[in-house]
C-alpha cells in the first residue's frame, strides 16, 4: 500500500474534520460532478439521475441488473397491437410527506414535463405517446388529446403512436418520474430543496450542502421500504480523479460509481486491486461539433478533425480500462444491433480535407476551442487530442475546461467548437443513441440537420419489422458518423465500481450501468456507526 499512501496525505487535512460533525452515514458513495439539479424534467446527466432515481420512483424501476420491474405499477397489460399500456397502481402510494399519490400524478407530471415553457430537453422521451409530440412542440395545446388517460385512481392508460418494445424501459427513466405537483407550485424552482422536496422513492433529501455532499434519509413512507436496508446515504459530489480516490482509499468512502473519476496515472494499479469491479455498457465518449459555427459548418472540417484522432492510442495509453475504440456511435449489446462501422484514423486523408476545405497544413485556421468538463480522464484525452490536431492538422486548439453545470449550459446554448461529450443508453435499444440527433433534438446539441437523417429515424419508428427496422438505423448511423459527422465518437465506455464486496452487495454490472441505492446493503450488521 505504500504506492497508495503518498497520495492520501494532501486529502486527509482537508474532509477529516466535516466527517465527524454528523454520524457517518451507512453508506458513502463518490458520485462525480455536483448536480445541476435533482427535477427529472431537467435532468440530462447520469450524477443528476442517480439521485433522482433513489428520491423518486416511475411505474417501473430498474433493478441491480438493469431490469425494468414493478414500481409504482405492480401491474401492466399490452394490448394484441403493442400500442395500448395499461398500468395497475400500488393499492396505498403516498408521497414522503403523506399525501396520496394517484395516476393523476403521474399525468400532471408528464404533462408538465411536455409543456413548451418546461424547456425538458428530454421531454422527447415521452414523444412515443400519442400526440405527445405535438403538444411538446405547440402544434396542439388540448392536453386531452394526448394519449394518456385515467379511468380511475390507481390505473394509467397509456396509448403509443407506434409499437415500441422499449417503452416499459421508458418507464423506469428518470424523464418520466413523478413529481409532486402540489410542491412544485407551493415553492417554485426552490421545490428541489433539502426541506422542501417530496418524493415518492426509496429515499427522501435529507440535507444538500452544495460542493460538500447529499445526504439522503430512508423514505418510511415507500411502499417497499421493509426492503430497504441502507438507512441513511451519503451522496459526495467529487470530480477529481486524486481526491475520490484518496476518499475512497482511506475509508471516507464507501463506494466509487463515476466512470470517468478513476485517475489515468493509478489505473493500471488500481485494476490489480480485489475492489476493482469493471464491466461494458453501452455508453460512448465522443466529440460534438458545433455545425452552426465557423469552421465546423464546413462537413470536410469536421471530417479532417474526426480522422486525425487515433481511437486506439486513446484507449491503450489514457483510459487503459478495456475500452474498445469506437468506429460507430452505437456500442455493442444494443438490444442485437450490430453497428456501422465507419473511418478511423487516417492522418493523409485527414490533411486532404482540411485542405480540400481552404486550410492547407492549417493555414489560416481561425483560433478554436475544445470544451471539456471537469476530471483527469478529460483533461489527459483533451492534452491528446490537443497535440494530434497539431502534429497533423497544423492547427492549435485551446483547451477549456469549465465545471459540470457551466459546461452543460455551454453545450446547450451552442457555446463551443469542439466539446467532449459522453452518452449512456437509456434503453437496451439503438434508438437512444441515434433518435437525439433528429432536426432540434432536445439532446442534439450541434446545430446540424439532415432530413434524410430525420426520415429515417421516423420510418424507424414505426417499422414493426425488426430486421427492416435496424436497417433503418443502420443507414442513419451511417451519415451520423461517417457521410456528415456532427459528432466523432471515440471509444465505448467500460463500467467501473470500486468497492469491497465483502463489505457491500446489491450491485451488479450491467448494460445500461444501473445501480439503484435502494438495492444496496451492507454485509456486515453493524452498520458502521460512529
Amino acid at each position: 500500500m505504500k504506492f497508495f499512501t503518498r497520495l492520501l496525505l494532501g486529502v486527509l487535512v482537508v474532509v477529516g474534520v466535516g466527517c465527524t460533525r454528523t454520524p457517518r452515514a451507512d453508506l458513502i458513495f463518490i458520485n462525480g460532478a455536483e448536480p445541476e439539479t435533482l427535477d427529472p424534467a431537467l435532468i440530462t446527466g447520469q450524477p443528476e439521475g442517480r439521485v433522482a432515481n433513489a428520491l423518486f420512483e416511475g411505474l417501473l424501476a430498474f433493478d441491480e441488473s438493469g431490469q425494468p420491474q414493478p414500481g409504482a405499477a405492480e401491474r401492466w397489460e399490452v394490448s394484441e397491437d403493442g400500442r395500448i399500456y395499461t398500468f395497475h397502481l400500488r393499492q396505498g402510494l403516498m408521497w414522503s410527506d403523506g399525501t396520496p399519490l394517484t395516476a393523476h400524478d403521474f399525468v400532471a407530471s408528464w404533462q408538465r414535463t411536455l409543456e413548451p415553457a418546461t424547456a425538458s430537453e428530454y421531454a422527447y422521451q415521452l414523444h412515443y405517446i400519442k400526440n405527445a409530440k405535438d403538444f411538446n412542440e405547440g402544434k396542439i395545446t388540448d392536453f386531452a388529446q394526448v394519449g394518456v388517460s385515467v379511468p380511475d385512481d390507481h390505473t394509467l392508460r397509456v396509448e403509443l403512436e407506434n409499437p415500441t418494445p422499449f417503452f416499459p424501459d421508458l418507464c423506469a427513466f428518470v424523464t418520466l418520474l413523478p413529481v409532486p405537483l402540489h410542491i412544485v407550485k407551493k415553492y417554485g424552482d426552490d421545490w428541489i430543496k433539502a426541506g422542501n422536496l417530496v418524493g415518492n422513492g426509496a429515499y427522501v433529501l435529507d440535507a444538500w450542502r452544495i460542493n460538500d455532499r447529499l445526504r439522503l434519509r430512508k423514505n418510511p413512507r415507500y411502499w417497499n421500504a421493509d426492503h430497504v436496508t441502507l438507512e441513511t446515504v451519503d451522496i459526495l459530489p467529487v470530480s477529481k480523479g486524486n481526491t475520490a480516490f484518496n476518499l475512497y482509499a482511506s475509508g471516507q468512502a464507501d463506494l466509487m460509481m463515476d466512470k470517468g473519476l478513476v485517475p489515468p496515472a493509478l489505473l493500471g494499479e488500481i485494476k490489480k486491486r480485489r475492489d476493482f469491479h469493471a464491466s461494458p455498457f453501452l455508453g460512448t465518449y465522443f466529440l460534438r461539433f458545433n455545425c452552426a459555427r465557423a469552421p465546423f459548418n464546413d462537413g470536410r472540417v469536421r471530417q479532417a478533425f474526426a480522422l486525425a484522432v487515433d481511437k486506439a492510442s486513446i484507449v491503450e495509453r489514457i483510459t487503459q480500462a478495456g475500452e474498445l475504440p469506437a468506429e460507430g456511435f452505437v456500442p455493442p449489446g444494443a438490444g442485437g444491433y450490430e453497428g456501422y462501422r465507419g473511418p478511423t484514423h487516417d492522418a493523409v486523408e485527414a490533411q486532404r480535407l482540411l485542405a480540400e476545405a481552404g486550410f492547407p497544413g492549417g493555414e489560416g485556421f481561425p483560433m478554436v476551442t475544445y470544451l471539456y468538463s471537469e476530471g483527469e480522464m478529460n483533461e489527459a484525452i483533451a492534452i491528446e487530442l490537443q497535440s494530434m490536431w497539431r502534429r497533423i492538422l497544423g492547427v492549435n486548439v485551446q483547451l477549456l475546461r469549465q465545471e459540470w453545470k457551466v459546461y452543460l449550459r455551454s453545450l446547450s446554448t451552442l457555446d463551443y467548437d469542439i466539446a467532449r461529450s459522453s452518452w449512456v443508453g437509456d434503453y437496451p435499444d439503438p434508438n437512444t443513441f441515434l433518435d437525439m440527433f433528429v432536426t432540434e433534438g432536445g439532446n442534439n446539441r450541434t446545430g446540424w440537420s439532415n432530413a434524410h437523417y430525420d426520415r429515417l429515424i421516423a420510418q424507424a419508428a414505426t417499422e414493426t419489422d425488426r430486421t427492416k427496422r435496424f436497417d433503418l438505423l443502420h443507414d442513419a448511423e451511417k451519415i451520423l458518423v461517417d457521410a456528415q459527422m456532427p459528432v466523432s465518437p471515440i471509444f465505448f465506455y467500460v463500467g467501473i465500481q470500486i468497492y469491497d464486496d465483502e463489505k457491500l452487495g446489491g450491485i451488479k454490472g450491467n448494460v445500461l450501468d444501473e445501480h439503484p441505492l435502494k438495492s444496496m446493503y451492507r454485509r456486515d450488521s453493524r452498520q458502521m456507526k460512529k
